[in-house]
């Protein structure tokens, strides 16, 4: 999702590939690949954002996924 980031570019892309190999390593499908994702979403928005907070976020979250598939 292109957006400015406080993280550097290596360890963004570092991680993301390492996700994506996981994924590509068990043969998961798109499918299984966008649940797990998702999953991963929930379960970060869940322990990590206040629940007072999430809608908000989930919000600005799918505004940002959006954009970043129509560009």
């Amino acid at each position: 999702m292109p957006q400015q980031s406080r993280y550097q570019d290596k360890d963004f892309e570092a991680l993301m590939n390492k996700v994506i190999l996981t994924l590509e390593q068990e043969g998961a499908d798109r499918d299984l690949s966008l649940m797990v994702l998702g999953n991963v979403v929930t379960h970060i928005m869940n322990t990590q954002i206040p629940a007072s907070n999430r809608k908000q976020f989930a919000a600005q979250f799918t505004d940002i996924l959006k954009k970043s598939i129509n560009e």
